[in-house]
């Protein structure tokens, strides 16, 4: 095994927590470009030779990172294909949301995002401590010298984002209970820890947009319940949310679904940092 281990994993999010364990004894790759929509990516023949001698293959899993499956069956690495040493599926020991069915099958192979559960448990900060978990194990499997460096580094990152996450509720605790529209069922785990109702989403099955009926409907629900801010995402059409913060006096507020998909949330604490500021900004400006 070479000093350095290559990391590849398929996500922003999941290769910043791989940083935030390794340091710099790991080369650490995203396969998901910066800014690209994770749930419409299609991955491309070069994608194929990001895998080339990785030591270890971070994924979000429950479906949303299906067509890895392929590209690891093609590249052929048994340590880094199901069951590896290398293979972390970065999913087991979450605590999930809207799981469907009743067990959660790893070798699932639905296209759809949201074909298990709801995929985006990154969004509760709480849950990094299982993912780098995983990395870490990981990382000691494949190269056992680094153990203790491994185990200092996710030390210090758990007691960084533990301090963080004190602030970030904190800064939110006064919104405990808004009811919030999203555009699309990005937010469970995010409205799970920090206590936030979303009533609803703008976009009930993945790209299609939303009926004018739709629409109408979501407009009387937020009247009525006085939500007060739609929750954007960079790589979803403008249009309805426009739409319904025009009928309704509600203003929308776009937050970074992952770490890279905006400018300001460049690592993982910076995703919150981002989050949470701008959510807690507008919420507290919101018309009553």
């Amino acid at each position: 095994m070479a000093q350095t281990p290559r990391i590849v994993a398929t996500t922003g999010d999941l290769a910043s927590l791989a940083r935030a364990v390794t340091g710099d004894l790991a080369q650490v790759e995203a396969m998901i470009p910066p800014a690209a929509d994770p749930e419409a990516f299609e991955p491309r023949p070069s994608d194929l030779a990001k895998l080339k001698g990785a030591a270890i293959v971070v994924r979000v899993g429950l479906g949303f990172d299906h067509w890895l499956d392929k590209l690891l069956s093609a590249q052929g690495d048994a340590s880094v294909n199901r069951g590896g040493s290398g293979y972390v599926d970065a999913s087991i020991g979450i605590a999930l949301l809207e799981v469907k069915g009743s067990s959660i099958d790893p070798a699932n192979r639905d296209g759809h995002a949201h074909g298990l559960a709801n995929p985006h448990y990154w969004l509760d900060p709480l849950n990094a401590e299982v993912i780098t978990g995983a990395i870490a194990e990981a990382v000691i499997r494949v190269s056992p010298a680094m153990s203790e460096k491994i185990i200092a580094g996710r030390d210090a990152f758990i007691a960084r984002l533990k301090a963080r996450l004190a602030e970030w509720e904190q800064r939110l605790a006064p919104h405990r209970g808004a009811r919030l529209i999203a555009y699309h069922n990005t937010w469970p785990y995010f409205a799970r820890r920090f206590r936030l109702n979303i009533v609803d989403v703008i976009e009930v099955k993945d790209g299609v947009a939303p009926s004018p009926a739709r629409l109408a409907k979501l407009a009387a629900t937020m009247r009525e319940q006085k939500v007060r801010v739609i929750v954007h995402e960079p790589f979803e059409p403008e249009d309805a949310p426009a739409l319904l913060a025009r009928r309704t006096g509600a203003v929308v507020v776009k937050l970074a679904p992952s770490v890279g998909s905006m400018p300001a949330a460049a690592d993982y604490l910076a995703l919150f940092d981002y989050n949470v500021g701008t959510l807690a900004q507008a919420l507290s400006a919101a018309p009553n």
